[in-house]
Parts: structure tokens; sequence; C-alpha cells
């Protein structure tokens, strides 16, 4: 494949660059359009067939109307006539025909006006009438609308506003970056240009997938910042390797190829391993970390096609002009880092091998050290609080938390099948602050509504929950506490089977990209070291509240329920990447007759600084969510960019080289290299 796409550049580059400016107007005519398809799912938290969702599917069919409110609006000074001004603007949308009796607050001075919404109809047609609704209420003082259909809205423009704010600051950035390792301005616009492709193919493929299954509106982050990160990664790898070879061979067909066969293949392994790595979000039933599986496990392949298609059909037009536009002083730097063999990354390796042990030893407790605070990780669902508070669903919620009932807090219903006799029954034997009587939904339908009198997450809640749920019958308890627990169950249930798909995979690909079970088993170890240190860190920042002057949020007091699935599967892929990386620079020396350590020092002299720089430009594509105001958006973008950092810096620069000084040749067990005996030269 790696020879075709090689052969192809060289003997048809210009057909080569028409097809991706082609791709580039389809992307831009059908893919720019995608972030407002997305988040046409119900829930993207919870899974479609937990019980949570089959008790609000049986109120709707029973009642003809949605389980739970779906506008919700609070009013400041409620007077009377603004009440009824207020529930005259919901029903004037036939989508919410049922408005509530206002519920007061405890100091009187709001009111909450709930509304139901008809069902039967796609949650599409709920999210409008909620925008009509919303824009009516706009001529009232002292009035804000939430609840589920707007929140769902404002979370979509929030993402949007939030990906377009990225790459304004991103785009500049990484431009001046890549100009500071390539010293050339042609050079640094070419790993632009491929990220700005993989960008547009990522969007383009979401709507085709959106054609088929809802995607929720998250995965357009994993499209824009692994996208463009991947795309910018892989260029340089090539770029670099590229102007190696032009050094050595001149510009021509022997340069391109042997960049195909080096770096090329490097592009190729690290792509499938990342996309198999963020695919294993894919078997949750969760909409949201399935979008986010699909997302990713498309875009990372796509950033290695555009990168290994237009780049050597764009260096086989170029040649030597691939340097152009520097200055003679950089083009000098660039010259020197290029063909140096005994640079400062050499010299750090061999020294870093001299002791390797306490160099070991040193990294690996700093690493546990900053997974610690992962001991003590507390989890949250989501809810309007992950908006930014200027939003109206994220004033609603916060006014329903501080100055309304607790009942109203945290509501758990049951939909009961059976007689009156039973359905009293049932709310008989329930432990409860507060158990309403039964309501007749339908014929031999009944819903029985309990609250534990304290927030959705507290203890005292989710054991309502659980208690309803072990009460003989047939019932079906759903609410939003009811929601989390079937969440965590099914995080709980899939997480072992995602973890030994994700672990074997990434095993089998690095034993192909090495022939050795030692470096892909020793690779696994430390990507889990990397990881546990940035979830510690999060828990460090996030939970505890920490720099959220610095980071612009405000703290939920725990990490969202499924952000350490997402980062695992996320940063193990990226990580695995670098990783990928510097073991075939090293395994291409050893392959050539090089000592153990003289490979390592050769490989990380060759890699170093693509490395880092690779990471560095990573962090600034996916950091820039740093920006987000969606904060769980915020801790991905936080997560990914801390766990490229570390792995790129401690893992790749330290650890690495003292685990293989230490190992020796027993790093490349079982393999041997071709016409050459092992002996002590290679430890």
């Amino acid at each position: 494949m790696l020879l075709f796409l090689g052969d192809l550049a060289i003997r048809a580059p210009r057909r080569v660059l028409l097809g991706a400016a082609v791709f580039a107007v389809v992307g831009v005519v059908f893919g720019l359009g995608t972030p407002e398809l997305l988040g046409r799912g119900s829930n993207d938290f919870v899974a479609r067939e937990s019980e949570s969702i089959r008790a609000e599917r049986a109120v709707e069919a029973a009642s003809g109307l949605s389980a739970v409110p779906q506008v919700l609006v609070l009013v400041r000074r409620p007077t009377e006539e603004r009440l009824a001004r207020v529930a005259a603007a919901i029903r004037s949308e036939p989508t919410f025909p049922v408005v509530a009796p206002a519920l007061r607050s405890l100091d009187g001075t709001a009111a909450l006006v709930s509304a139901y919404a008809r069902a039967g109809v796609s949650q599409r047609v709920w999210r409008e009438a909620a925008e009509r609704v919303e824009e009516r209420l706009t001529a009232i003082d002292g009035v804000a609308m939430g609840g589920a259909a707007l929140a769902t809205t404002q979370v979509n423009r929030q993402v949007q506003d939030d990906l377009a704010f990225a790459e304004r600051i991103a785009f500049p950035l990484l431009f001046l970056l890549s100009l500071w390792v390539f010293r050339s301005l042609v050079a640094a616009a070419l790993p632009i240009v491929c990220g700005a492709l993989t960008i547009l193919g990522g969007l383009l493929l979401l709507r085709l997938v959106d054609a088929a299954m809802p995607v929720s509106s998250y995965a357009l982050n994993i499209v824009t910042g692994i996208g463009l990160g991947l795309g910018i990664d892989y260029s340089l790898l090539l770029v670099s390797r590229y102007r190696e070879e032009l050094a050595r061979h001149g510009p021509g067909a022997e340069a391109v190829r042997r960049t195909m066969a080096t770096a090329g293949r490097t592009v190729a392994f690290s792509s499938v391993t990342v996309a198999a790595a963020v695919a294993t979000l894919a078997i949750f039933p969760l909409g949201y970390l399935r979008s986010m599986g699909i997302a990713g496990g498309a875009v990372a392949p796509l950033a290695g096609l555009i990168s290994l298609t237009v780049l050597p059909a764009l260096f086989v037009l170029l040649g030597e002009r691939v340097n152009a536009l520097s200055p003679r002083r950089w083009r000098r730097a660039a010259e020197r880092a290029a063909s140096s063999e005994r640079g400062s990354w050499y010299r750090l390796a061999q020294a870093l091998m001299r002791r390797p042990i306490p160099v070991a030893v040193a990294t690996t407790t700093f690493l546990v050290v900053l997974a610690v605070p992962f001991l003590g990780v507390r989890f949250t669902g989501v809810d309007a609080s992950v908006l930014p508070p200027k939003l109206s669903s994220r004033v609603v919620d916060t006014a329903i938390e501080r100055e309304f009932p607790p009942t109203a807090l945290s509501p758990v219903f049951a939909v009961v099948p059976g007689t009156e006799r039973d359905a009293r029954a049932y709310a008989a034997a329930i432990g409860a602050p507060v158990v309403q009587a039964p309501r007749r939904l339908a014929e031999g339908v009944w819903l029985v509504r309990a609250s534990s009198g304290q927030p959705f997450l507290d203890d005292a809640s989710q054991r309502l929950v659980r208690e309803m749920r072990s009460l003989p019958g047939d019932a079906l308890v759903g609410g939003a506490t009811a929601q989390f627990l079937d969440q965590k169950q099914s995080l709980r249930s899939l997480l072992p089977v995602a973890a030994a798909i994700l672990a074997a995979v990434t095993f089998f690909l690095l034993w192909l990209a090495t022939r050795s079970l030692v470096l892909p088993a020793k690779a696994l170890v430390m990507n889990v070291l990397t990881l546990s240190a940035t979830m510690g860190v999060l828990v460090f920042v996030f939970q505890d509240g920490r720099l959220e002057g610095l980071l612009d949020y405000s703290s939920q007091g725990a990490l969202e329920l499924t952000q350490p699935v997402v980062l695992f599967a996320i940063a193990f892929g990226l990580v695995t990447d670098y990783g990928v990386f510097l073991l075939t620079r090293i395994k291409e020396a050893w392959d050539a007759g090089a000592p153990n350590r003289e490979a390592v020092a050769v490989g990380l002299e060759r890699t170093g600084r693509i490395i880092t720089a690779a990471a560095l430009l990573f962090c600034v594509a996916i950091g820039a969510f740093a920006t987000s105001q969606i904060v769980i958006v915020k801790e991905i973008g936080v997560g990914v960019a801390l766990a490229v950092l570390i792995d790129a810096t401690i893992v790749r620069a330290l650890l690495v080289p003292s685990l293989m000084a230490i190992l020796g040749r027993w790093n490349w067990w079982p393999a041997k290299r071709a016409g050459r005996r092992h002996t002590a030269r290679d430890t």
C-alpha cells in the first residue's frame, strides 16, 4: 500500500493534488454545515435500552407526554399576571400542551413554571419549539428559560462557538510553531494544509455517519482536535524524514520512496493504532461515547491517508524547494539539525543509560505521585451545570438547586403496571421522605413519584432508586438519579472488555511494528503510568477546584462519569502514537547493526526534536479546547494535552531510554537481526 501511494505520487503528482483539491471543495460544501445537523439524540449519556430510558418511553406511550418537563421557566417577582403570560407563551406551541402549576421558591421571590412535551415527535421538533418559546419570553422581564429541550440547543450552539474560537487561536499558533521547527515558510505550511484537509474530511465523514445514526455534537471536538493534531503530527514526521533523505539522495524518486518506506510506515502504523484505541469507545451503548469512538476511529486513518497521499506528491513537485522561503541562518540551523548524529538528544540518552536504574525509579515514582489524587476521584452526571453561567439553562439549574425545595431536586418516578391497589402497595413500600399518590396514566399503567429530599447524585437519592428497583413487581424506575446509575452500570459492565480490546489491539500493532514481545508489553505499562498521572492531575485541578480563574471554569466538585473512559481511550492512542515514532526509529538503527544502547541514542537523536515539536503542536491543537465554556470539553482538552506532554517529555525522554538500557538485548526478544549474532555489545 505504501509502495503504491509512493509510486502514484511519483508518477502523477499533479493528479493527486487535483484530487485533494476536489476533496477539499467537497469538504467545504458539504462538511462545514455538519455542526448544524448533529445532536439529534434524546440522551447522549444513557444507554437507550437502560431501565431509566425504558421508563421514560413507557410514560410517553401511556400518557402521550414526556416523562419529565422539557421546559423550565424561572420567573422572578412572580405575580399571577406574569405567570399567566409565561404559561400562555408556552402553550402557544402545540408541542407543549401541558403546563404544570407554578412551584414557588423557598423565599417566595421566584417561581418555576414547567411544561411537558407531546410524545411521538422528534427531539428536533421539541428543540425548535423550545427556541420559539424562548424568543417569545424575551418580552417578559425577569424570566429565564431552561429545561432539556433548550439545554440541548444551547450545548450545540456553545460547542460550535467554542470550536470556532479554538480554531482562531490554534491555526496561527500552529503555523508559527511549524515555522520554528522547520525554519522554512514552505515546509511550515505543509502540516497546516494536511491538518485543514483532515478537518474538512472528518466533518464530511461525520455528516455521512449522522445520516445513518444520530451523532453527538461532542464528536465535533474529536474531529477538530484530533484531526488537526494528527494531521500536523504526521506531516511533521514525513516532512522531517523527507528533508533527511533529500540531504542524502537529492531531489527525486529515491528520496520520496525512502521517506514512504520509513516515516510512511510509521505513520500507517500510528494512524491504525490511534484509530483502534479511540474506536473502543464505540462498544459502549452511550450515544456520547459511541459518537466519540466513531469519530476518532474515522479521523485517525483519514489523517494518515491524507498525509501519505498529499505530501509525497508535494515532495515530488517541490523537490529542494520544500526548504524555500527560508533565511540563510534558518536554513543552516535546519541542515545541522537534519544531519546531526551526536546532538543533544544523543548525549542525553547516553547520560541516562549510564545510570538507568536510578533514572527509571525516580521517573516512575514521580508519575505515581502525580497519580495519587486519582484514588480520591468522585463522579458526577451531565446536567446544565456543565454550561457557562451566562446561559439561561445554567441560570435556571442553579436557581433550582439553591432556591427551591429539596423535593424539586431529585424526583424519581416509577411506572407501575397493574391495578390501583398494586400501585398503592408499591408506593406504600417506598421508604422515602416524599412519596406522591399514584397517578393513572392509562388503563393498567400508574405513575408513582418519590424524592429523597436531597440532590439527585446524593447517596440518599441513589439508595432510593436501588430500593424502588428492588421492590416486587415489574415497575420501571426512571429519573435523573436512575439515569446516572444506569450510566455507571453500562460503563462498569463493559469497561473490562474495552480495556482488554484496547490492550490486545495495541499490543498486536506494536508487535507488527517492532517484531518484539517485550517492547509492546513495556509500552502498555508506560501508557498506564502516563494516563494515571494525567487523571491524578485532573482530579487535583477540576475536582478540587484549583486554577478556576486561569482556566475560567467553576468546579463541579467531581469529574463527569465518562471522562476517565474518554481520556483513557483517546490519550492511550496518542501516547502510543509517539511510542511508535520513537520505537520504529530505534528499531531502524538496531536492524542496521547498532548495539542496543547506540540504537536507543540514535533513535532518540533522530526523533527527540520531532516528537517534542509534534507534542507541542498537538497540545496547541487539542489544548485550544481548554478555552471551551463547557466544562467536560475543557476537561478533555486539558487532559489530552497533559497526557501528551507527560508522555513526550518524562516518558519518552527519560523512562524509555533507561528501561531500554536495563533490558538490553531482551528488548528485542524473540526477534533476531538477520546476518548478525547478538553479542555483549548489544546491551
